[in-house]
């Protein structure tokens, strides 16, 4: 029977694979956002946000703070990327989000799975690329490589775990076929591009819709989400280590410190009640990607969870930037 050896959770930002050098234009692209989702749950401008932010947000804007934060998310990273080498597993499965990647307005499931033998990874074309802002377009090696990339997905898991969910009434979107021209998305490349995840091993995306209304799983179903991949697992006939990645999050565009600590304590209690009780209205926007590790956190429940580090990465006066987050889960002992 397979098995979960490890779990693991990091942050997948721009923010996080560009120099510290680059943080002022992250900042200055946040000025041009509308719609920057706040601590309280409401949409504002960036004035809006400037007008009421605390003061003492200057002392996080220096130059010697921003590199200090950087190097200790690197750091972060490669404690990450050692763990999972350590692990060896033959299966990763990870839960992450897709930004009209793979799907788009033609159809977007709250709930996806590919049971296809692999999926490739397409970098965007001249066209998309000068579209992209040069500060996204500064981290794109952490998301895409430079030529179409193959990664091969376990589809035996994948259509297994598919059958237990259906089971556990989670109505999915089984697909088998990469649509043309769509590629996948940096939720999941993630893991190779930055973690070292080696191109033999097979993947399991678990496509969770967390940005696009109306069909968000809230966050007390996508524990029981992970309770269900869990048991699909463990009940998957074919021996063998499987690794869970929650990829995304936390806060961003706004840090929202508060929130991010709330859901950090409530994954080391593995406390499943204290995911009902947060706001939908809080996990909008970027701050979404909280539902990707809420998902791991219950499938990876009885595990010891730890923090390798939570950064606060403010990058303007506004308290615009990311919640950095980096974790594992483990056995005891291990």
């Amino acid at each position: 029977m397979a098995e979960v050896v490890l779990g693991l959770a990091s942050s997948h930002t721009p923010q996080l694979s560009t120099s510290a050098d680059f943080w002022t234009e992250h900042g200055a692209r946040d000025r041009r956002n509308a719609r920057l989702l706040g601590p309280d749950g409401r949409y504002h401008s960036y004035d809006e946000l400037l007008a009421d932010a605390d003061p003492a947000l200057s002392a996080e804007l220096e130059p010697a703070v921003w590199r200090n934060k950087f190097d200790r998310s690197q750091a972060a990273v490669a404690a990450l990327a050692a763990r999972l080498a350590a692990a060896e597993p033959d299966v990763v499965v990870i839960v992450g989000d897709d930004q009209h990647e793979l799907f788009g307005e033609d159809g977007v499931p709250a709930i996806g799975l590919f049971t296809g033998d692999s999926l490739w990874d397409l970098p965007p074309d001249a066209r998309q690329l000068a579209r992209i802002p040069p500060d996204i377009r500064a981290a794109g090696w952490a998301a895409h490589a430079d030529v179409p990339d193959e990664y091969p997905v376990a589809a035996g898991l994948s259509e297994h775990l598919a059958g237990v969910l259906t089971e556990r009434e989670f109505d999915l979107t089984v697909m088998s076929r990469q649509p043309d021209g769509r590629g996948l998305g940096h939720a999941f490349t993630f893991a190779r591009r930055r973690l070292g995840l080696g191109p033999a091993v097979p993947i399991v995306p678990v496509l969770l819709n967390t940005y696009y209304p109306p069909n968000v799983p809230p966050p007390g179903r996508c524990w029981r989400l992970g309770q269900a991949l869990r048991a699909g697992i463990e009940s998957w006939a074919q021996p063998g280590r499987v690794a869970i990645f929650a990829s995304g999050g936390l806060s961003h565009f706004v840090v929202a410190e508060q929130l991010d600590r709330r859901v950090l304590a409530g994954l080391d209690a593995a406390d499943a009640g204290a995911f009902e009780k947060i706001p939908v209205e809080l996990l909008r926007s970027g701050t979404s990607e909280i539902l990707n590790w809420i998902t791991a956190g219950g499938a990876l429940a009885g595990l010891a969870f730890h923090l390798v580090d939570y950064i606060a990465a403010y990058r303007s006066p506004a308290g615009t930037g990311v919640g950095m987050a980096f974790a594992t889960w483990e056995r005891n002992g291990v």
